[in-house]
């Protein structure tokens, strides 16, 4: 295409030549000797992506790679680039609510393609998904999308006034009420239900344990009882040994040095078993404490496990607590331990 261009410049040269020298003759100049110059074009390279030239003329874009954080109506916006899908999509975050993990979920269930999905700090530290988006939007952060890793600024937010602040404040907590005004019921019937199935399944849990727990408790009941009786009739045979020998074998005089010793090795025993175990030899509390010995040693060789069906029973008691206030409203505001003082 150039020699042909080159040809038809050539062959034109000579028209142009003729009005020219006419024009310079009705204006008094005078052309310069010898022929005109080649003309001259200007040749101009495209380079690049066309929409990014246009792009320049109108405007500056972000590079379709970046993501960037933009807040819009007083909301956070993150606009990403979907690797699969190769177009930029915008997220509305509403700080206060959303948690780092429910933003990446919502960034995978947009784009299939992404199997990982992670928010890390400056530094290389692991933000959690348990964390508020409120956090992780006051500093700068890393998102890892699959193995790309985008470095996101977060612009400054304008920092509200005191008064502003406060005044945001009440309308939270005015919110707050009338939700809980309105969808108070619907609440407390769905909080029934879950407490309801939770109870079930405890219950369920702990039959087989109750059935296991119920016979240790009968042999280790049965075992403490004739530990006890077995006492008494020590203590019975010592008396009635104690009077054979003084009245039929040998005389008082004899027997009283004897019966001294024997109370003051009792008094022994009592104190020992006091520094042993840091309680009062009082006969209910011995009898307890043998039947929990008797009632652990039956556990191990049963196999039961007793830190296990405490879990159970204690999360079964919270569960009933729960219910109880649950079907009391006037202790629906009320802590735990303010209810229990009442009571």
């Amino acid at each position: 295409m150039l020699p042909r261009a080159g040809q038809l410049l050539r062959s034109a040269r000579g028209r142009w030549q003729q009005p020219l020298a006419a024009a310079a003759a009705r204006s008094g100049r005078s052309l310069p000797a010898g022929p005109l110059p080649a003309p001259q074009m200007l040749c101009l390279k495209q380079t690049g992506n066309l929409k990014h030239h246009k792009a320049a003329c109108y405007g500056t874009l972000v590079p379709s790679d970046e993501v960037t954080v933009n807040y819009r109506y007083g909301l956070p916006v993150v606009t990403l680039m979907l690797p699969s899908r190769k177009e930029r999509c915008q997220f509305t975050v509403k700080p206060m609510l959303t948690r780092v993990g429910t933003f990446l979920q919502d960034i995978q269930k947009e784009d299939k393609g992404i199997e990982r999905a992670e928010v890390f700090t400056t530094d290389g530290s692991k933000i959690p998904a348990t964390a508020l988006m409120e956090v992780l939007l006051m500093n700068d952060f890393k998102l890892v999308i699959n193995n790309t890793t985008y470095s996101v600024q977060v612009p400054v937010k304008e920092k509200w006034s005191r008064e502003h602040a406060a005044e945001a404040e009440d309308i939270k907590s005015l919110v707050h009420r009338l939700f809980i005004a309105l969808h108070l019921e619907d609440h407390q019937l769905r909080r029934e239900r879950e407490l309801l199935q939770k109870l079930d399944h405890l219950r369920e849990q702990l039959v087989p344990l109750e059935q296991m727990k119920a016979k240790i408790a009968t042999s280790a009941d049965a075992k403490t009882n004739r530990l006890l009786w077995t006492g008494l009739a020590l203590l019975s045979t010592q008396g009635g040994a104690l009077a054979w020998l003084t009245w039929w074998v040998y005389s008082w005089d004899i027997m009283e040095p004897v019966t001294y010793f024997i109370t003051y090795g009792s008094a022994l025993a009592f104190y020992a078993y006091f520094v042993l175990t840091k309680q009062d030899y009082v006969y209910p509390d011995i009898k307890d404490r043998q039947f929990l010995h008797y009632f652990y040693r039956k556990s191990r060789s049963q196999h039961f496990d007793v830190e296990q069906y405490n879990k159970l029973k204690e999360a079964l008691a919270e569960v009933e607590e729960s219910l109880r206030r649950l079907h009391q409203p006037l202790h629906l505001q009320l802590p735990i331990q303010e209810i229990n003082d009442k009571d």
